[in-house]
């Protein structure tokens, strides 16, 4: 196997740990990138998450929506279109906002 085999089977095995940690996210709960990428056995790579995430098609049974930032905060400039988006798909989930926010001490997700 090349390097560049090895390489592109890593990256591929690493997005799927990814994919499977942002599945497991259950309905009204939030994960961050940073927990998602432990889980993933990637930590320290958030970026990861979000680069990961960012590749889904758009009809993807992956629950991206459920990832935010340590904040609390949907990763999207406030207002644009995709942000109106994911916070529709959590406000639909019951997931309340406050400020523009999310109440991590009783959204987040910690398997």
């Amino acid at each position: 196997m090349s390097a560049d085999n090895r390489l592109t089977s890593t990256a591929e095995i690493n997005q799927q740990k990814i994919l499977q940690a942002v599945a497991a996210i259950p309905i009204g709960y939030v994960c961050t990138y940073g927990k998602i990428a432990e889980l993933a056995g990637l930590p320290r790579h958030a970026r990861l998450v979000g680069n990961t995430l960012k590749k889904l098609p758009s009809r993807s049974k992956i629950p991206w929506h459920r990832v935010i930032n340590v904040q609390g905060k949907l990763s999207f400039p406030e207002g644009s279109e995709p942000w109106q988006h994911q916070k529709q798909l959590l406000e639909l989930e019951k997931i309340d906002f406050l400020n523009g926010k999310i109440n991590l001490k009783r959204y987040l997700w910690e398997p």
